[in-house]
């Protein structure tokens, strides 16, 4: 279509071609990361027989110091003049060794299994089994363990045939003084992240694979170690939460997510419309005592949500401070039913939530909107465009384009955003149509939370996390590709 032909639409034909146009540039999108992903695997494979072959090339064409160290990590550099490097080589080796010895080969022999050994009692003696959870977590950890033995061993194979390299070119190897000054200087950004990485796979890492291998075991209320086991059962914990008919966990899931995105999609554009609004509204020309209305409206963000949020939730109880000044004031003769009735409780918190997430745009927009030109809006006015024009033509699509990525951050934010959800209704009313103690305002997020905390239903709570991560990754990877603030990183049209 050409712009002439666009500009001769009505308003709805207008708004309607261009969410079709979008709707075309979305499977776009998923094909172009699709095919990312796959050429990127393709370069790993690549990547992994391009070193595999380097392997080989270094034993074959080694002295007899650089073979040996395939066997004896850190003799090559010792052997070499580099004893700093040598020890700490020999050291992480000894260290692998009488880990997996003692310790790393017992939970890996036991890890296809999760345990076989029962815990039972022989008249008052408890006589403790094998523990699945303990299997699971340490059967983890050693096979990263092992996988970065592999990497330091491959690093290993990597200086020895440097360093023959090296001396065979009539040059000089680093001493291990100056290999401890260069972690000091030029290294320095290694010494800082050590930490840091450590704590993040510790912390991060590991719990999330743990999390993600759970789902796909029995790992609930009813094998709970170590009284009692957990196993393998495959992909029967995805097809229970996936499955449909009747009040079973598949159509829970399926209203939940539904609930979850719409959520989402409200908490996030009507605090974004409603506060740029709040802020246009205080930053026009002849409005008075701007940085007080301001501050009235920062309050809100300044007491925790934990106290607001509870003494809100119980404004709006059937006993509460609401329903009883409108029943002393006669306009109703019932409470109002705002934590009973499923489409009253979801109305309730997306209009509470207004209160919370309006302050937080509104402060956003008015560091924007003053800094738009301000010629832009003289040029328009000298054209005989109106105030909505100008703010459909220039302050909106500044605004979209400046804050684009946080919209998407806020959309993401809100799937998983648990405290309003849990401290306003805790997911209430509940309903025997819902399957998993789910109610008709919980999110995936905080379904998650109760199937943990109070049915102790691990397997199916991984599951869910599992699936929270596949929703956001898939809505953030699509429309952050469609982004003019991405694709135009320094334009601005």
């Amino acid at each position: 279509m050409t712009d002439l032909e666009f500009l001769k639409l009505s308003k709805p034909q207008k708004i309607g071609y261009q969410f079709l146009q979008f709707l075309k540039k979305v499977p776009m999108a998923i094909i172009s990361g699709i095919k990312k992903l796959f050429l990127g695997l393709w370069a790993v494979l690549v990547g992994l027989g391009h070193e595999i072959a380097d392997v080989f090339s270094t034993f074959v064409h080694g002295d007899w110091k650089t073979r040996l160290s395939f066997l004896v990590m850190g003799f090559g550099n010792a052997a070499r003049g580099q004893w700093l490097r040598g020890i700490l080589f020999f050291l992480f080796q000894t260290v692998f060794n009488l880990y997996m010895v003692n310790f790393g080969i017992s939970y890996l022999a036991k890890f296809n299994t999760l345990g076989t050994v029962e815990t039972t009692r022989q008249g008052r003696v408890t006589v403790y089994g094998d523990n699945s959870f303990y299997i699971l977590l340490y059967g983890i950890l050693t096979i990263c363990f092992v996988i970065a033995f592999i990497y330091t061993w491959r690093v290993n194979v990597k200086q020895n045939k440097l360093g023959q390299m090296y001396l065979k070119n009539g040059h000089r190897l680093k001493t291990g003084r100056e290999d401890i000054r260069s972690f000091a200087d030029e290294e320095f950004h290694k010494t800082l992240l050590a930490l840091p990485v450590l704590g993040i796979f510790t912390f991060t890492i590991l719990p999330i694979i743990f999390m993600i291998l759970v789902a796909f075991t029995n790992f609930d209320y009813e094998h709970q170690p170590p009284s009692k086991l957990f196993t393998w059962v495959g992909w029967s914990n995805f097809q229970t939460l996936l499955s449909s008919g009747g009040a079973n966990f598949g159509d829970t899931f399926r209203q939940v997510l539904f609930w979850t995105l719409l959520w989402a999609f409200f908490a996030t554009f009507l605090n974004y419309f409603l506060g740029m609004f709040v802020a246009i509204m205080i930053n026009r020309k002849g409005i008075k005592l701007k940085k007080m209305w301001r501050t009235i409206l920062v309050m809100t963000i300044a007491i925790p949500q934990f106290v607001s949020l509870l003494y809100v939730s119980k404004m709006f109880a059937a006993d509460g401070l609401i329903n009883g000044v409108l029943m002393r004031w006669g306009w109703i003769k019932e409470p109002l039913p705002f934590w009973t009735d499923p489409t009253w409780a979801r109305v309730t918190i997306i209009v509470i939530n207004l209160w919370i997430g309006i302050p937080y745009l509104m402060l956003i927009a008015t560091g924007i909107l003053m800094n738009i030109p301000a010629d832009l809006y003289e040029s328009a006015r000298m054209d005989g465009a109106n105030a909505f024009q100008m703010y459909a033509k220039i302050t909106l699509p500044y605004m979209l384009f400046v804050t684009g990525p946080y919209l998407l951050t806020s959309f993401t934010g809100n799937i998983n955003n648990f405290n309003v959800i849990f401290l306003l209704s805790g997911g209430k009313p509940l309903s025997m149509n819902l399957a998993g103690n789910a109610g008709y305002t919980d999110l995936l997020i905080t379904w998650l939370y109760k199937m943990t905390v109070n049915d102790t239903n691990y397997k199916l709570a991984a599951v869910i996390g599992i699936l929270v991560f596949v929703v956001t990754a898939v809505i953030n990877l699509v429309v952050y590709n469609l982004m003019p603030s991405v694709k135009n990183e320094e334009d601005f049209q």
